[in-house]
């Protein structure tokens, strides 16, 4: 849910967006989990080849 909230521009929260709309809002539950598994590879392709998600904002660690 925190990933949609701070992140609302990028691909994987559009997506949600569009699959809950789809379906009326039925299986939103299911669809966040869905969510998760692809954030999940998403930050795994980031750790390892450093690609970073399509739209997703970066900040820089503050001192």
């Amino acid at each position: 849910w925190l990933w949609v909230r701070h992140q609302p521009n990028s691909a994987l929260s559009q997506w949600f967006r569009a699959r809950v709309a789809q379906n009326g809002g039925r299986y939103k539950k299911t669809a966040i989990i869905a969510l998760a598994r692809k954030l999940l590879v998403a930050l795994w392709k980031y750790v390892n080849a450093g690609v970073v998600i399509e739209g997703a904002l970066l900040t820089k660690p503050s001192a």
